[in-house]
């Protein structure tokens, strides 16, 4: 595989879990877990971009590289682009952004959306998905749907359940063994030139409606690859329920996670 850098967005402020990334969990800040996952993969550079010194403080006895951003992103993905001006990085460089409230984030992911990218010179974007085995997550609009064409590149996305079966789902026990309902997994690759452009866009109207701001890059006509993920996809931590979760899992001894 190419280079590529996995960079690490951590706010400190969250409404749900103020200080987030510094929680502890197994006696280290979240933030480092996630380090640590993404140190793991085939990532040439880690990078974690904050716009606080106390996460800065706390990853320095790892020697992680952390670049301070600014505080009044309105998203992880204009936070990377600040990332990738500061590294001065050529506008085909990649980047994977790996959340940092995902500490059980599997590293072949993280390989596994850069390869993506690479794989499609024609991509500014690439993603993954895996598909929706219950009629729960369909119809939540906090998971969110994605329709493919036959390249892999997404069509749209949307908290709605798409595709809509007009002839009504409940017709057909069986429908959900098909692969044509997909949940989108917020894991993304960019080149470093779609990301130059896209801090210069405002939001889309769609973005607006659906709060997805993938719908920004659909909108200005660049092209994401969607992957089907090869591996589960842990689910990150908002509420306390999930931060006691993960702390359940990593304070198992390593070969029992």
């Amino acid at each position: 595989m190419q280079d590529f850098i996995a960079v690490i967005p951590a706010r400190f402020a969250s409404s749900r879990l103020p200080g987030k990334p510094l929680l502890d969990i197994a006696g280290m800040p979240m933030v480092a877990h996630v380090w640590q996952r993404a140190s793991a993969s085939a990532a040439g550079r880690v990078v974690v971009a904050t716009d606080d010194e106390r996460i800065r403080d706390a990853l320095a006895p790892l020697g992680a590289e952390v670049v301070m951003t600014r505080d009044d992103h309105p998203s992880g993905t204009d936070r990377l682009a600040e990332v990738a001006d500061h590294l001065g990085l050529a506008e085909d460089a990649v980047l994977v952004n790996v959340q940092g409230d995902e500490p059980l984030i599997p590293p072949a992911l993280i390989d596994q959306v850069a390869a993506r990218l690479f794989d499609d010179p024609g991509a500014s974007i690439a993603t993954l998905a895996e598909p929706i085995t219950d009629v729960e997550t369909l119809f939540n609009p906090n998971a969110v749907k994605v329709v493919r064409a036959l390249s892999g590149r997404a069509l749209y996305f949307s908290r709605a359940p798409i595709p809509w079966d007009r002839e009504a789902f409940a017709a057909r026990p069986d429908w959900l063994e098909t692969d044509a309902w997909l949940r989108h997994i917020g894991l993304y690759a960019y080149r470093a030139s779609f990301l130059a452009e896209y801090r210069h866009w405002p939001p889309s109207p769609l973005e607006r409606l659906e709060q997805l701001e993938q719908l920004r890059a659909l909108h200005h006509g660049h092209a994401i690859q969607v992957a089907l993920a090869t591996q589960a996809h842990p689910a990150g931590v908002d509420t306390p329920q999930d931060l006691a979760r993960v702390r359940d899992v990593l304070s198992q001894p390593q070969g029992d996670q």
